[in-house]
């Protein structure tokens, strides 16, 4: 006879009132303060995240270097999606992430960026992928979820705080936003309760990650070329 208390030490559901002690996969953020919080201990893997900003610059990149420092620094490929700008090799570099080991994806256009993003889970070859998308409807958002189940790493999406009121398959979304100075998120999703008070993130030196500069669209190339790694310049 199954009882309740079996059933609860197997993790097949969760109790509200404090995170789920999820024994899925996991990749360490780099912040104690914040793992503590998440399910696992970790940027969940084999799912969608979502980071909600106010704009950009408010230290999105800052929540995500050092889990991205750490891949690297193994061996792992990683990959960023259509970013806003152009990544600045120095300052990824001067934080600990490989630039041999990233690839940049570049998408002119909305339909470009939710195919390779597709294609980049359903390969399996990248350890964590950062998208920026442009505003994307449920069931384009539940297919890269089915996707990123075959994804050994995790995936962050970067979204505007509009997001909040559209329903989502991700797992864990987080809102950021600045306080006297400092970072601090917002767990408005997690497998467990929300956890609404701010929670401040030491990030410390700001890193600017993105150079200003608009990133140039490659419209005259194939979507399969698009998926060539790219120079971090």
């Amino acid at each position: 006879m199954v009882t309740l208390q079996d059933i609860l030490r197997r993790q097949p559901v969760w109790r509200g009132g404090a995170p789920s002690a999820s024994t899925a996969r996991t990749v360490p953020t780099g912040f104690a303060v914040l793992d503590r919080e998440l399910p696992g201990g970790g940027w969940p893997a084999a799912a969608l995240t979502e980071i909600l900003t106010t704009r950009e610059g408010v230290g999105e990149l800052r929540c995500v270097l050092p889990a991205l420092a750490a891949l690297t620094a193994s061996g792992k490929r990683i990959a960023w999606l259509a970013p806003p700008h152009l990544p600045y090799a120095p300052a990824l570099a001067a934080a600990g992430v490989r630039l041999e080991h990233l690839v940049v994806v570049r998408a002119p256009g909305r339909r470009d960026a939710l195919w390779a993003a597709e294609q980049v889970l359903r390969a399996g070859a990248c350890h964590a992928l950062l998208a920026w998308l442009a505003p994307v409807r449920y069931a384009e958002l539940r297919r890269l979820a089915v996707a990123a189940e075959a994804s050994p790493g995790f995936t962050v999406l970067f979204r505007s705080p509009q997001a909040t009121r559209e329903s989502s398959p991700c797992c864990l979304r987080l809102a950021l936003e600045t306080s006297d100075g400092r970072l601090v998120v917002r767990i408005l999703k997690r497998r467990g309760m929300p956890l609404t008070i701010p929670l401040p993130i030491p990030v410390g030196t700001p890193v600017r990650a993105l150079d200003r500069i608009p990133s140039p669209a490659l419209a005259t190339r194939s979507p399969a070329a698009r998926l060539r790694p790219e120079p971090v310049v």
